[in-house]
């Protein structure tokens, strides 16, 4: 623990909002009340969930499932379509109860932010009792529910908050980081999905403790560039800061594949869903961008990127999954199966509103594929 206790320790909490969209369904709609409910897809089958309501995820619904999934597992699922504008006003009143306390903050979603209250404007002192009036106020006057972690960096904070939820309250303290981290699953940590994931429990690195076994240059030989996070986030070093302007340079979605695709139809099919995904970020952090970009990947791991540019910027369905389709039809697959598919938007054009007030949330992947 000599680096964490080295730097001047911060008191960070994590602000996560419980099954965010369907909350406020189920708020505004009594009917939906106690019922399992997807925000986003269809009752035919087409589309993604966006997010689940939590009876819906007690039979194993969860965001970016295909809704036809979705139905297998729950046939009684209720499907609405988001009401983003909707979504993005309660968010802003979300803000407001953060900036009586600070103003450092750091959206990562509409329904997500870091908080540094290292030094509060009503001089509680204790970042545990700011959590616990935050998430009284959201509960008085907003009627929804939330979960906190708190902790001394952004890093703990952030995986604290996911675990007693919903409506979750967790502190780890400087002398808990340490032992919280040795005990972490690897899965937990950021940057590693399935794929990498399974390459390390192959290597028998099952928690944060295994990993920290490993030398920097181990981790770097057998995870490329995210094994130099990887050797400080597992003994405790995590010296981001709370970041109240936050620049978005990409924003996109892609999904490693049980089994590798060899046919155009089966990937237009996953293009359509992935496209899809990406849609309903942009529309969320209110984004549209002037390039689009394909990412391919074969089963032998080589990559490949195709990108096309706009004159101005783009950012509806339609758009987006037929120019990913117009760029896979470029491609040569030379016969060469594919495992990974990813469609991206950068080059962003930012709406007027965040030129004439703060930046609205934003929103880092906050669901795996």
């Amino acid at each position: 623990m000599s680096q964490i206790q080295s730097t001047p320790l911060r008191k960070i909490i994590h602000i996560d909002m419980d099954a965010f969209y369907a909350s406020v369904e189920q708020r505004d709609f009594p009917e939906y009340r106690g019922k399992p409910l997807a925000v986003g897809g269809s009752p035919t089958g087409r589309g993604v969930v966006a997010t689940a309501s939590y009876e819906a995820r007690k039979f194993g619904v969860r965001s970016a499932m295909s809704s036809r999934k979705a139905i297998q597992l729950c046939p009684d699922i209720i499907f609405v379509y988001p009401r983003f504008e909707v979504y993005k006003n309660v968010s802003r009143s979300i803000r407001e109860i953060f900036s009586r306390y600070t103003d450092l903050i750091e959206p990562l979603s509409l329904d997500e932010a870091f908080l540094d209250v290292t030094e509060d404007k009503l001089q509680i002192g204790s970042a545990m009792e700011i959590a616990s009036q935050i998430k009284k106020a959201i509960k008085e006057e907003l009627n929804l529910t939330a979960s906190a972690g708190v902790s001394v960096n952004k890093f703990v904070a952030k995986i604290a908050s996911d675990i007693n939820k919903p409506d979750g309250l967790t502190f780890v303290g400087p002398s808990k980081v340490e032992t919280f981290i040795n005990n972490l699953p690897v899965e937990k940590f950021f940057g590693v999905g399935k794929v990498t994931a399974d390459k390390m429990k192959s290597m028998q690195l099952f928690t944060g403790a295994d990993l920290k076994k490993l030398s920097e240059d181990e981790l770097v030989k057998h995870f490329g560039k995210t094994g130099h996070f990887f050797f400080k986030i597992v003994r405790g070093i995590d010296n981001r800061e709370v970041q109240t302007h936050r620049e978005t340079k990409s924003l996109g979605a892609e999904d490693t594949f049980t089994y590798d695709l060899t046919t155009r139809e089966e990937m237009h099919k996953e293009l359509d869903r992935i496209g899809l995904i990406v849609y309903n970020r942009l529309t969320k952090n209110q984004l549209k961008g002037r390039t689009i970009t394909l990412k391919i990947k074969y089963s032998d791991f080589t990559q490949i990127t195709r990108n096309l540019s706009f004159a101005a910027p783009v950012g509806d369905i339609d758009t987006i999954t037929e120019t990913a389709k117009s760029l896979l039809g470029k491609v040569d697959l030379e016969e060469k199966p594919v495992r990974l598919l990813g469609i991206s938007l950068s080059n962003f054009q930012e709406p007027e509103i965040r030129s004439k007030k703060p930046r609205d949330p934003e929103q880092l992947e906050l669901f795996p594929l």
